[in-house]
Order: structure tokens, then sequence, then C-alpha cells
């Protein structure tokens, strides 16, 4: 098994990848043999990432990471980096690696702090490993403050140091970091290769992964989710249900409620889950005793842990209705299929009754403005109005049509 093999899909990405690994290869033996460097090396200090959702953006990151970490002796015999196996392969894919750094948030925006810290990082030399890299999976979520922080570190690398940048497209990045970068585009990886991965590495019922690579239209997280997690398969149950619940304005109101509320339990859920784990293990490192009370000086780093975990809820249940909203407009789209007598494979067809109905009840029209009803109601929460008011006002126009 190779550090590849989870990239699904992406060939040409990762043939580019594998020809940069072995470049970087031969730079730092070059380096250490005190040879001259090849000024044509495929290897450059900076790479972003881009892609839509699912489609490996950070998968692809971190595999480039555990290659240029890799230590298999085969190197020498002509073998490719990315073994899989030896240690530096092994601990930059599970996240142990000493010179491997993987930034996500939970949050909804990477701040100026917390990259100023990663760019004070940049700046050191690797520790064990043959290079300092550093994986933000989130840089669409850079504040503008933390993305000219960013720059400075982009523009003037260390010598050893590898900046992997993820975002969903190029306009999500700073113009001035995006042009210091190498870009590598990801596409959706076709549906019978998440099945194909689901089987194959999660042990999934073969009907049951083609059923969630097909419903989830190729996004490989949500795909595995879906597969292997009961409530997500009775979250999507429900959120299919709502284009039927919609014939009255009463039916509406209650229908934009219970997805409001579903995605509140389910970041209630994930926070219990976090919470007090990160709540106790704080209280632990700061001195506190269980049942009594903290030494002083440390409310201000509980406070700001509650507020941490706050900002994270928030995220969390924006997620998950972006989710629901995105299942939603999936839900229309086969439905505009069925309308046009497209050949076009039908993403959801577990519920085939339910996109005959309205696909005869409608026309294509208001197919199509029932699905801007739902784009329009993602962008509305990304410029922050109320989520319930932004659900309601898409239900109303989605029984208008």
């Amino acid at each position: 098994m190779t550090v590849w093999d989870d990239l699904v899909g992406q060939d040409r990405v990762q043939e580019q990848l594998a020809a940069a690994a072995r470049d970087a290869d031969a730079l730092v033996t070059s380096v250490s043999d005190g040879k001259p460097l090849d000024q044509g090396s495929k290897m450059t200090h900076a790479w972003l990432f881009t892609g839509p959702p699912g489609s490996g953006r950070s998968t692809a990151a971190r595999a480039f990471a555990a290659a240029l970490q890799c230590t298999s002796p085969d190197r020498a015999l002509g073998g490719a980096p990315g073994c899989g196996f030896c240690d530096g392969c092994h601990t930059s894919l599970i996240g142990t690696h000493a010179d491997v750094q993987v930034i996500r948030t939970d949050l909804l925006s990477i701040g100026v702090k917390e990259t100023r810290d990663l760019v004070r990082r940049a700046q050191l030399s690797p520790a064990v490993g043959r290079w300092q890299v550093i994986v933000m999976e989130d840089a669409d979520r850079l504040t503008e403050g933390a993305g000219n922080v960013l720059l400075k570190a982009v523009e003037e690398p260390a010598p050893r140091t590898v900046w992997m940048l993820c975002a969903p497209s190029l306009e999500d990045v700073l113009p001035t970091i995006r042009s210091r970068c190498r870009h590598l585009t990801l596409s959706t990886p076709p549906v019978e290769a998440v099945a194909d991965v689901l089987i194959r590495r999660d042990g999934v019922d073969p009907e049951r992964a083609h059923a969630a690579a097909r419903a989830t239209q190729g996004h490989i997280g949500r795909a595995r989710r879906l597969a292997t997690d009961e409530r997500a398969r009775a979250r999507r149950a429900a959120v299919l249900k709502v284009p039927l619940r919609i014939a009255d304005v009463g039916g509406c109101l209650k229908a934009a409620q219970e997805l409001i509320d579903t995605a509140t339990d389910d970041a209630k859920q994930m926070a219990e889950e976090v919470d007090a784990k990160e709540t106790e293990d704080l209280k632990a490192a700061l001195g506190g005793v269980a049942g009594g009370r903290m030494p002083r000086g440390t409310a201000g780093a509980m406070k700001e842990l509650e507020d941490k975990q706050k900002r994270r809820k928030t995220r969390t249940q924006r997620d998950s209705l972006d989710l629901a909203l995105t299942e939603l407009t999936g839900f229309y789209r086969d439905v505009l299929a069925l309308q046009l007598g497209s050949k076009l494979a039908i993403a959801n067809a577990d519920v085939q009754d339910s996109l005959d109905r309205i696909a005869e009840s409608s026309t294509p029209a208001q197919t199509l403005r029932r699905i801007e009803s739902v784009i329009a109601c993602r962008e509305a929460m990304d410029r922050n109005v109320a989520p319930l008011l932004a659900v309601e006002a898409m239900t109303m126009a989605l029984r208008a049509g």
C-alpha cells in the first residue's frame, strides 16, 4: 500500500505529486552530497490544492507530505518515495510526524494569532524529517489579516519548508498568495471509484457502498459516513421528505424548524463528545482538582476555551445545515433530470417514488427556481442571516415553485 492509495480518481494529480516527490528526494540528496541542484525541478515550496468538496484535497496534501518524508531504502535502488510502510510515511499519514503540521479548524475562521504561530514554526529546520511541511486544510477560512501574515512566509520561505494550502477554488485564496503557489486542481471522483474504496478499505457491503457513493455524488467523506452511520442515513431520509411536506404554509414553517433542530442536535452531539474531554484536560493542565475550585489566574484560559467551543458549535451547526441543503439540491437536480428526459444517473434512486411525484406535478422552470431558492438560502447564511429565517424563506419559495 503506497501513500497514494486513498487518493481516489485523481490520476493526473497523483502523477504530478509523485514526480515532485522524486525531485524533492533528489534535491535533499544533492544538498547533503554537495552536488549542484537541478534547476528544472518539479518541486516547489508552496502548493495550492483546489477542488469541489469531497474531491480529496486534504488527502492529496497529506499523501504528498508523507512522500516527502519517505525514508524507504528502496529509494536508493530507484524506488519512488511514498512507500507507505516506512516510519516517515506512516507517522505522516497518522499525524504524529514531528515535521508535518496539519492545520484544520472547527471554527468559522483562522485568525492572525494562529497564523503567526504557524509562520514562526515554518522558519525552523526539520527536526527529524527531510522537510518541514505545513498542511493547511482550510486555507479558505483565513481572515484577511491572517492571509497577509501568511503571504510573507510564502514569499520568503525557509530552505526546507513546504506549504500546502487546500481550498475549494482559487477565488477562496488571496490573489497574492495563490500567485506564489503551484496550483493543482482535483475533480469529483467517479462514483464507482468511491464505492470501491468503501468496499476495499472500510469493509462496507457492496450494495450499500454503491448506494452511498451514488447518493453523495462522489463525495468520499460523506459517502463513508452515510455508509457506516445509521444516524446519517436517518437524517438524510428526513431531509429528502421535505419536498413532500410543504403543501401549505404550516408545513413550510414546520419543515424549516425541523431542519434547524436536526442541525442543532448534530452540533450538540458532537460538542458533548469533544467539549467535556477538552475541559477536563485543560483543568488538569492548569492544576485543577476534580470537584474542587480552579487555581487563581486560570479563569481567562477557561473562558477562552468556552468561547472556542461556542464558535465550534456554531460552525458545526452551519455545516450540518449546509449538508442538508446540498442534499435538497441533489433531490431537485434528479427531478429536473426526470422532467427533461436526461440519461444522467439518478443520485437519489432510493426515493424514486418521491422524485416521480414532484417531477409529474411541476415543470422544469419551477424546479430550476426551487434549486435557485436553495442556493439563495446557502448564500444568505454565508452573509450571517439568521438560519431559521433563511430556511423559512427557502421552504416558502420551494412551495411556491
